[in-house]
């Protein structure tokens, strides 16, 4: 299994815009495409940021599924119409996470 780390940091006075956006629309597209979102979290320090956990069978499975989310027509409208005022991520960073030891991840 494949673990991902995506934070986004939203692009200034576009927080609420960006969750609500992740929250109404991201979810619900991710399992048509093969991502298994495992967690969302946000910062109890950092109001600009969300932080979200997805598991992918493998690295092939996870470059596929996300090349499929980011050409998927309706995700292209959702994400153009709600950044006709300009982008709403500033930032975001991936971590890709392998288990460094068999049998040691809690279910």
């Amino acid at each position: 299994m494949i673990y991902e780390i995506r934070v986004y940091e939203a692009s200034d006075g576009q927080a609420d815009a960006m969750k609500a956006r992740f929250k109404n629309e991201v979810v619900k597209r991710f399992p048509g495409h093969g991502i298994e979102l495992l967690g969302v979290f946000e910062s109890a320090t950092e109001a600009s940021r969300l932080t979200y956990l997805t598991r992918f069978k493998s690295e092939d499975d996870r470059t596929k599924a996300w090349a499929a989310f980011g050409a998927d027509p309706e995700w292209r409208a959702i994400k153009a119409a709600t950044e006709v005022n300009g982008p709403l991520l500033k930032n975001q960073t991936v971590s890709v996470l392998s288990p460094a030891v068999a049998g040691l991840l809690l279910a």
